[in-house]
């Protein structure tokens, strides 16, 4: 049985779904297939986001010969016996140019790697090359320099994922239209959100589902759980994974690294994604840790990158060690309340102008206009001269909003503070 992802494979530039941020119409790599000028490429990026199905794509727009290639099976000899049938078609009568796809790319080493170089100089070849690694990292630079065009394929997200989905439940041709599936919506949905970004995840799931299915049967939320081998308790309703992030965060803020990795594990169970808890950590990094111990949000960036670059399931030990550290950091929400009542001023008073002193002063005719000038460089009295900031009117009625607290190293900055307001 062909997998419903192989049978679902777009066979048109205009069916391939997902990566608008550089594939849409009249883009400048639509156009390029559309008037056969496309080169070379590499595409990275995750699994099921569709490199090898655009390659498929433009080798058939091209109308050129298309070879593809796995590096993990294919070596040094395969290839060269293409470049030399390439060979002849380019410099031979049909002056016709050959595509070469390679999968995996990167794990061809160097001197694999650099066997392509002298057919990309001549032309004789047009490469794509997929991988699932950083390419300025994993392939050589005489390579990328050769090929320029670099395409960052990034996760599909939910509704791309849908739409391909209800494609494959409605198409009759490829997919599975003659058998009149019944299915809920909402577990079309979950199975999207499940899937992780990945449309052949999601297809070869949704196939399985349909090649054991009861013929009475429907497609609903609980059979797409027992496919998934997940709980489909969080999709119940719709806000549930938002109650969870909530309560994270005020496990968080609470100082219960139990309580906290107890819901991160119900989010990550639940089929929440990567991206999703990782804007609230570093969210709560700056809320709720903030300048009691600042380097927080280097560290919760640093654990939700590495996350990202990783992927499920090892990535829930970067975003474990992202949530324990918040958890048992000391807590400040001094930045939060400095901007929201900076805010709060903005939208309620009538704000007097910056002070002319602190205005720019670098262009001529600034000082003719009184800008910049009285001035005190505080580097000139050694770190620190007493001088306005504020604008008149909040300067007078002595505005506050940054208000620290004694908590972590924020207790340090406060001390600091107050010794300059003290001494000067």
């Amino acid at each position: 049985m062909i997998p419903l992802s192989t049978r679902m494979r777009p066979e048109h530039i205009d069916e391939f779904v997902g990566q608008r941020h550089f594939m849409y119409k009249e883009s400048l790599l639509y156009n390029a297939i559309k008037n056969k000028t496309f080169d070379s490429a590499i595409f990275f990026g995750p699994s099921g986001t569709g490199k090898t199905t655009l390659a498929r794509l433009i080798a058939r727009e091209m109308d050129a010969d298309f070879y593809e290639l796995n590096a993990s099976s294919t070596g040094i000899k395969e290839l060269k016996d293409i470049i030399e049938k390439a060979k002849l078609k380019f410099f031979g009568l049909q002056k016709e140019t050959t595509y070469v796809y390679v999968d995996e790319f990167h794990r061809w080493n160097k001197l694999q790697q650099d066997s392509l170089l002298k057919a990309l100089e001549e032309g004789v070849i047009r490469f794509i090359g997929s991988t699932t690694e950083n390419p300025y990292f994993a392939v050589n630079n005489a390579i990328l320099s050769r090929v320029g065009s670099i395409y960052e394929f990034k996760r599909l997200d939910k509704d791309e994922i849908h739409r391909i989905l209800i494609h494959a439940l409605s198409d009759e041709e490829r997919g599975l239209g003659r058998k009149k599936h019944d299915w809920d919506e909402d577990a079309i949905r979950m199975l999207a959100e499940l899937s992780g970004g990945d449309a052949r995840i999601a297809l070869d799931t949704l196939g399985f589902v349909s090649e054991n299915l009861r013929k009475d049967g429907r497609i609903d939320k609980a059979i797409i759980g027992e496919a998934m081998q997940r709980q489909t308790t969080f999709f119940d309703r719709g806000e549930d994974k938002y109650n969870i992030l909530s309560a994270l965060q005020k496990s968080v803020r609470g100082s219960d690294p139990d309580a906290a990795i107890h819901y991160l594990a119900r989010l990550l169970e639940g089929g929440a994604d990567i991206q999703m808890i990782g804007r609230r950590l570093m969210v709560m990094a700056s809320e709720d840790i903030g300048m009691a111990y600042p380097s927080a949000i280097s560290i919760v960036t640093g654990c939700v990158q590495a996350a990202l670059m990783i992927g499920l399931p090892e990535a829930r030990i970067n975003l474990a060690q992202a949530v324990i550290l918040l958890a048992s950091c000391p807590k400040s929400n001094s930045a939060i309340v400095a901007i929201e009542m900076a805010t709060s001023d903005l939208q309620k008073k009538n704000i007097d102008d910056v002070p002319d002193h602190l205005k720019d002063s670098h262009y001529s005719g600034a000082k003719k206009r009184g800008l910049g000038i009285g001035y005190k460089y505080p580097h000139d009295y050694g770190g620190y001269v007493k001088q306005q900031y504020l604008p008149d009117n909040l300067y007078k009625a002595g505005a506050k909003y940054y208000i620290p607290k004694e908590n972590g190293k924020e207790g340090a900055f406060k001390r600091f503070l107050e010794s300059l307001y003290q001494n000067k």
